[in-house]
């Protein structure tokens, strides 16, 4: 039976970044996908939000992303676009890029790494032990690992098989999505509609002036809504040509359907994230109607929040109650993705009530308090973890800075590149330090003059030494002294010995 330290259903994107991570922490992570290849079919996620860049700048690989994408102040509340522009961040956008693509980018980095991957085979079942997990694969064979993740999508196997609960609320809308060919072009872009909102549009296309310039030929991406929220056939030419015909009079000479799929806004969230050695992320931990862009963000910065915890768990180093705080710090942050994108949705209805709602909202979210507070949420720039109370930094992002060192200018997300913590003293050199603990973590001694701003809060206090975590978070802020330092690293970098 083939071994490894942990294995990961599913190279989505949360899949594929969580192995990265591991991997980067010298952990032994296989993949099981039940596609033959990177390959994916059909319209997903559109692109990457600023804090998300931020994560991919800590690793390094943000610009072969950036080099792939286009640039814009994509951020937004239901029809609101949010300039964020003005945000404290090298990445102060959001990034258009399609999920295939971005997987693409993201297999690379992780063959990179040496990860393997069994394609064309799925988890189908499970048994967890005191000692591990013996994983059933679709062609009748096992693999034997310490943790199984599950990064199985919505429909998660392992979710079910585990017996986590899926809770939250059934659809009220539901859209059909596909590529057709069509003998006439239809009116390219968002149309609101009596009867709901559609949209039609090109593969290929340019971002200018914060518009969308479709290409002039390829294949028509449509999107429809469909009266039934809960149906259970698969959607077909015929219904997407009634559907455009109620609403436009005509199919234009809709033919031929490439890929046809539905997303509806189903909201639901797994109520416990690990449960033994099994744990989830990305969409087999939550799922919300695609409103705000946010489901594979959020996915992949549950990969880079779980990634550091299970290799130090795996390695001996903290024990196993360290993962307990993953499903502290990431549930809260999915159960408020849900709501927000249930207000979205709520939002984007069409009838005369909801254009009144939407207007006041739009008017609220033109004020700088409000736009800056719902922009860092809908970036991912806002996330902060309940570290307890102090500087505030604590619990949040650590901000990019340019630092001085003996050694020269440096970025702190250059610093984190190899996924280990970082002590930064930013008081006279040699002034803090814990011996010992050279080999969990990277001491540096730097000099920063500039402020010291966070998205939506400003201006904050200069700390005088800070604990970063691998995922980038703030985990102790010193005053000048060494209070609490020890118990910080205890508590998320094991203890001493």
């Amino acid at each position: 039976m083939r071994e490894h330290a942990v294995v990961v259903a599913g190279a989505g994107p949360t899949g594929l970044m969580l192995a990265g991570e591991l991997a980067l922490a010298g952990v032994d992570v296989a993949i099981v996908e039940r596609r033959p290849d990177q390959k994916l079919a059909g319209t997903r996620a559109g692109g990457l939000s600023a804090r998300t860049l931020e994560v991919l700048d800590q690793r390094g690989i943000v610009d072969r992303f950036l080099a792939e994408g286009q640039i814009a102040q994509v951020t937004g509340f239901a029809v609101t676009r949010l300039d964020i522009s003005d945000f404290p961040t090298r990445h102060n956008y959001g990034l258009a890029l399609r999920q295939k693509h971005i997987e693409r980018i993201l297999a690379g980095w992780v063959g990179e790494l040496a990860v393997p991957i069994y394609r064309s085979l799925e988890v189908t079942g499970f048994a967890q032990d005191d000692t591990g997990v013996t994983i059933e694969l679709s062609d009748g064979s096992q693999l034997r690992a310490g943790y199984l993740v599950g990064c199985d999508g919505g429909r998660s196997l392992v979710r079910k098989a585990a017996g986590i609960a899926f809770e939250g609320w059934d659809p009220t809308t539901s859209n059909v999505l596909a590529e057709v060919e069509m003998e006439e072009e239809p009116p390219l872009g968002i149309h609101r509609t009596a009867l709901g909102i559609y949209a039609f549009g090109r593969e290929e296309y340019q971002i200018h002036d914060g518009k969308i310039v479709f290409a002039k030929e390829g294949p028509i991406g449509v999107m429809v809504p469909e009266k039934n929220a809960g149906a259970t056939t698969e959607p077909t030419l015929g219904d997407l040509k009634e559907a455009l015909i109620a609403a436009f009079g005509t199919d234009y000479g809709l033919h031929r359907v490439n890929w046809i799929s539905r997303f509806t806004d189903m909201s639901r969230q797994a109520t416990a994230y690990r449960k033994g050695r099994v744990l989830l992320a990305g969409d087999a931990a939550h799922v919300h109607s695609p409103v705000g862009g946010q489901g594979l963000n959020t996915g992949v910065q549950d990969a880079v929040n779980l990634g550091w915890k299970l290799a130090q768990v795996v390695k001996g180093t903290s024990p196993e109650t360290l993962l307990d705080t993953y499903h502290a710090e990431r549930h809260p942050v999915a159960a408020r993705v849900l709501r927000t994108t249930m207000a979205q949705v709520a939002l984007q209805r069409t009838d005369d009530r909801n254009e009144a709602l939407r207007d006041i909202v739009t008017e609220l979210l033109g004020m700088e308090e409000p736009r800056k507070r719902i922009a860092a949420e809908m970036s991912g720039l806002g996330i902060h973890y309940d570290l307890g109370d102090g500087h505030p930094l604590l619990g949040r992002r650590m901000p990019d800075l340019d630092l001085l060192t003996s050694d020269g200018p440096v970025r702190v997300f250059t610093l984190l590149q190899d996924a280990r913590p970082v002590l930064l003293n930013l008081g006279t050199p040699g002034s803090i330090g814990l011996p010992g603990w050279s080999d969990r973590m990277r001491l540096v001694d730097a000099g920063y003059d500039g402020a010291w701003e966070l998205p939506a809060l400003g201006a904050v206090s200069a700390p005088a030494a800070l604990l970063i975590r691998p995922d980038g978070y703030v985990a102790w802020v010193g005053d000048g002294t060494q209070d609490g330092l020890q118990e910080a690293v205890n508590t998320w970098f094991g203890p001493s010995g």
